[in-house]
C-alpha cells in the first residue's frame, strides 16, 4: 500500500529551503569535501559497540535520495544478531574462495585486486557491530499482488547507497562496499522477496587500531572535470 501511495500524483507544495547566504556556500563545499577527502574503504574493524539508532538514522537519510518517480526503490537490512553475522561471512566466503582460488575471476581482475592485498577471507564481517546488506526492488508489488513498475532502479539505489556511506563516514565511523558474486546467498539467508536482489554489503564500525588501508591517490578535479 505505501509503494502505491508513493507511485500516486504527488501533492505540490511550496519548496523553502533555508538560503544559506553566497559567501558561506564556498566554505560549506570546502568543509565537506575536507570530511570526505579523508573517507577509506576499510577491511579492519572493531567490535566496539555503535548505537542502533545510529545506524537507523544513516539508513533515514539514505531514504532522502532521489528515484525514478519516487517509488524509493530499496530495502535496507541492519544485521546485528551474531549467528546471521557468523552465517553471512561463512557463505560470503564459500564464494569469494570461489572466486580467488576456484578459477570464476579473471586473470586481470585478480591482477587488479593484488595491490589492495584482499582476499577471500572477510572476518570483519563478524567483527563489526552491525552489517547493513542493501536491496533493490526491482518493482513493487501492489496489495492485489500486480507488479508497480521501478523506474532507474540501480541508479536510484546506487544514490541511497553513497547518502549513506557519507552518512557513516559524517558520523566518524567507517564502512566497506562488499559485493561478494553472486549475492544471491543473502535473498535466502535474510528472507527477502522475490522482487528484492542483493545489492551491496556494508559492515559498519570503527575503524581497529591497527587498521591499515591501501596509500591509494585519487584523480585530480583536473582529471575528473570537463568545464563548458
Amino acid at each position: 500500500r505505501a509503494q502505491e501511495v508513493a507511485m500516486a500524483e504527488p501533492t505540490l507544495v511550496p519548496y523553502r529551503p533555508l538560503r544559506i547566504p553566497v559567501g558561506e556556500v564556498q566554505e560549506r563545499a570546502d568543509l565537506f569535501y575536507e570530511l570526505m577527502d579523508t573517507r577509506r574503504s576499510v577491511r579492519m574493524f572493531s567490535p566496539d559497540p555503535i548505537p542502533r539508532e545510529a545506524n537507523e538514522r544513516a539508513i533515514a537519510t539514505a531514504s532522502t535520495a532521489p528515484s525514478g518517480a519516487h517509488p524509493q526503490p530499496w530495502t535496507f537490512v541492519l544485521i546485528g544478531d551474531p549467528d546471521t553475522k557468523r552465517q553471512i561471512r561463512e557463505a560470503a566466503e564459500e564464494e569469494e574462495r570461489t572466486n580467488y582460488e576456484g578459477g570464476r575471476l579473471p586473470d586481470d581482475w585478480l591482477e587488479a585486486l593484488e595491490p589492495l592485498g584482499t582476499d577471500w577471507h572477510k572476518e570483519f564481517l563478524e567483527t563489526v557491530p552491525w552489517i547493513v546488506v542493501v536491496f533493490e526492488q526491482r518493482y513493487g508489488l501492489g496489495a492485489d499482488g500486480d507488479r508497480l513498475k521501478h523506474f532507474y532502479v540501480k541508479e536510484s539505489v546506487g544514490i541511497a547507497c553513497g547518502m549513506f556511506i557519507a552518512a557513516i563516514h559524517q558520523m566518524g565511523l567507517a564502512t566497506l562496499t562488499h559485493t561478494p558474486s553472486p549475492m544471491a546467498f543473502l535473498t535466502k539467508l535474510l528472507g527477502r522477496p522475490e522482487n528484492e536482489r542483493p545489492f551491496a554489503m556494508l559492515p559498519i564500525g570503527y575503524p581497529s587500531d591497527d587498521a591499515i588501508v591501501p596509500d591509494l591517490q585519487r584523480k585530480s578535479l583536473e582529471e575528473v572535470i570537463v568545464r563548458i
